[in-house]
């Protein structure tokens, strides 16, 4: 495994790649298994750089045209919602209860309940590159993200998507 911190505008960021593809990123305020930059310094890969490159386009606050190779683990279940979350457009938001009718859809069932796909979206090991920051509650309601609502906010206004018709609902953070 290679890691490698990366300083964001939205604090510490851990990268997190294997031989093949980022596998995490993580908050590091929020995570208490960031290490010590002096431990990962030295540590780069091909992956990490990509990556680095990719957030460096992306909090200029433009559309990163390439995306470096993902691999996040998960249950079935969840690589279906986070394949999902993949095809939420930039600058563009979904909700929660979109997403389970999506999966519903695919699955040919009557429905899908939008707290299961909460739960695998809020399991996401690789935030921002699989853009979980892009779901919101039904009628706009801000919900949780698993690095702050404030965080979440930021990511929202960066893509240039007016987040202040959302509602910050403070009390669901822990949901994602």
């Amino acid at each position: 495994m290679f890691m490698q911190l990366y300083l964001s505008p939205i604090g510490q960021l851990l990268l997190t790649a294997d031989d093949t593809a980022l596998v995490a990123l993580r908050f590091c305020d929020v995570e208490r298994s960031c290490l010590p930059s002096d431990d990962i310094a030295c540590n780069d890969h091909a992956i990490l750089q990509a990556a680095r490159r990719w957030l460096d386009v992306y909090f200029s606050g433009l559309k990163p045209s390439f995306m470096p190779p993902l691999r996040p683990t998960g249950t079935d279940f969840q690589q279906e919602v986070w394949q999902l979350l993949m095809a939420i457009p930039y600058g563009k938001t979904t909700t929660y209860g979109e997403i389970a009718a999506a999966l519903a859809a695919r699955r040919s069932i009557p429905r899908m309940s939008a707290q299961a796909v909460g739960g695998a979206v809020g399991r996401n090991p690789i935030p921002i590159f699989i853009p979980c920051h892009r779901v919101v509650g039904s009628g706009g309601k801000l919900t949780g993200y698993s690095g702050g609502l404030e965080r979440k906010q930021f990511l929202l206004s960066n893509e240039h998507i007016d987040n202040s018709t959302l509602q910050c609902n403070p009390g669901l953070n822990t949901l994602l």
